[in-house]
């Protein structure tokens, strides 16, 4: 069953969720959260403060992903299409660093991308958007003001207590190059930080995007920069098409860079005309 090409980041992102895939006819549709009144926390009756929560947290999404800017990563995506019977049937895989120059513009160096093998889906251009914006970093600092916010209470995420909100875009654009997220996130109670997010991105169109998962920890002892992004969906189109999905995205080895990159071709040497500003190594809380 072949279907045709049709725009994470991400972003993560994180991209700026990730792969929207395209049947011929597949109409798109996105439905947004009812939205509710200020409520207070589950586990007790003090009062939560959620004007300042979306404030402090929507902030600091704004200064990691600038924050990043100073920063060289790796990002390994794997996509692969499963069988009835649980076999891998097609596999997208694709290692890239990213580095960035003084001019703060970001530069992809793929290091890793054999042949894709995948017959069912497409990747397409919102698919490595969202793998950049919307996965990484689930609300783009720009369009934050153009998303509704539902707290939906507390809740213990390994050892951090977190807020949980329920995000969706206040209007849900037609151009699905306008990427936003839609789904679930929840945030470190202490540091009023995103540390988790749950959800896909939108619009379809003619897409599909699965839902995903994407975990943080904490880098250089202060930002909390995505390292973990997986989905395991079923991407159902008209006329009965579905596709089992399995993605898992990784982002190691970030290193802060503050002087000049050289940036070279596939083959080339891949030595990076920088030193990094030395950084210590914390011990990073698990999400």
């Amino acid at each position: 069953m072949k279907m045709q090409i049709i725009r994470m980041i991400a972003v993560i992102a994180l991209a700026t969720c990730m792969l929207g895939f395209q049947a011929a006819t597949a109409p798109g549709q996105a439905s947004k959260p009812n939205q509710t009144s200020t409520p207070r926390s589950q586990a007790d009756n003090t009062p939560v403060n959620i004007d300042k929560i979306i404030q402090a947290f929507t902030a600091k999404e704004t200064e990691f992903r600038h924050a990043l800017a100073d920063y060289a990563f790796t990002r390994d995506a794997t996509v692969q299409t499963i069988g009835m019977g649980g076999q891998i049937t097609g596999e997208y895989h694709r290692t890239s660093q990213f580095v960035f120059n003084d001019n703060n513009e970001r530069f992809e160096k793929i290091t890793f991308f054999p042949q894709p093998t995948l017959t069912e889906l497409t990747v397409t251009q919102e698919d490595l958007e969202d793998l950049g914006g919307v996965q990484p970093f689930a609300l783009e600092a720009a369009k934050i003001t153009q998303y509704n916010f539902t707290y939906v209470g507390k809740e213990r995420l390994d050892e951090l207590d977190t807020y949980v909100f329920d995000v969706a875009p206040k209007l849900v654009p037609k151009k699905v190059s306008e990427r936003f997220f839609q789904g679930r996130i929840w945030v470190d109670q202490q540091d009023l930080q995103i540390v988790k997010v749950r959800g896909k991105g939108v619009p379809e169109g003619n897409q599909r995007f699965p839902i995903f998962e994407t975990y943080r920890q904490q880098v250089d002892g202060h930002y909390w920069f995505p390292t973990y992004t997986y989905a395991d969906d079923e991407l159902n189109f008209p006329k009965g098409q579905t596709v089992h999905l399995r993605m898992l995205v990784r982002y190691t080895d970030y290193k802060r860079f503050r002087s000049k990159v050289k940036i070279t071709e596939v083959g080339e040497s891949e030595e990076l005309q920088s030193q990094p500003t030395p950084t210590p190594t914390p011990t990073p809380k698990k999400p």
